[in-house]
């Protein structure tokens, strides 16, 4: 029995290497697949890293909406609404529309408290944090026509940031893209393996066959023959040469 098991172990490990040896094979063999796709993932992602993109600022105001917490989620919606956003651009006389405005605000409550921040993403630091003070105050101006109540008080005033929000790490970007460029040529390459169906090795053939392989014909080319004709003709000179000196 355990010589059984050491069998068994022994063949397990064998056909574990091999499994190995055959994969190192076919990335050594569709090896410059790999470093190609690497390469130009590689430039793909030094370009998009050294590339500037349009800096974005975010300016934020804070308000106090003094409702109960479904009143509150129901006054936060309306925030973002053409009917306030209308006024917004109409007071400020922004070039732009209701829906692309709302696009640039997002409403959240803070800590599910009365407390509600307007927050406003811009290519312009100064107009970030006018827009996010303008619609805060006719928010406040206007609550009371829609709802009949003033909710609204205004909490504390946007500051200008003067630090874009997008600004990434242009290392991160090219170290992504070359290992996602690994990742894919080594695919590739085992992709492409899978489809080449060429038998290449003894193993291959005794597999296929089911038989042992007796002998193996070598791979002859011109240059082969022209360095063996070269190699007979060069003894056939020299055994001539030592006759005639006998």
């Amino acid at each position: 029995m355990e010589n059984y098991n050491q069998f068994s172990n022994g063949g397990q490990r064998k056909a574990k290497e091999i499994n190995l040896r055959e994969l190192f094979l076919v990335i050594k063999s569709r090896f410059w697949i790999i470093v190609v796709i690497t390469v130009l993932a590689g430039i793909v992602g030094f370009i998009k890293g050294n590339s500037k993109p349009v800096p974005l600022y975010s300016s934020s105001t804070n308000i106090i909406i003094g409702a109960d917490e479904e009143s509150r989620k129901t006054l936060q919606v309306i925030v973002r609404d053409s009917a306030i956003l209308d006024k917004v651009i109409k007071e400020m006389d922004l070039k732009t529309t209701a829906e692309a405005l709302a696009g640039q605000i997002t409403v959240s409550s803070v800590e599910s408290s009365q407390v509600v921040n307007i927050s406003v993403t811009d290519m312009d630091s100064i107009l970030a944090a006018k827009i996010a003070d303008t619609t805060a105050q006719v928010f406040r101006e206007e609550v009371p026509n829609i709802v009949g109540k003033d909710y609204v008080r205004i909490l504390s005033k946007a500051k200008v940031r003067p630090i874009p929000i997008n600004q990434g790490n242009n290392m991160n970007k090219l170290i992504i893209a070359i290992a996602g460029g690994l990742v894919v040529g080594i695919g590739l390459a085992f992709f492409i393996e899978s489809l080449d169906d060429r038998i290449r090795s003894v193993q291959e053939i005794e597999t296929v066959l089911g038989l042992p392989v007796l002998g193996s014909v070598p791979k002859t080319n011109k240059r082969n023959m022209k360095r063996k004709a070269n190699h007979t003709k060069l003894e056939i000179n020299v055994r001539g040469e030592t006759i005639g000196y006998k």
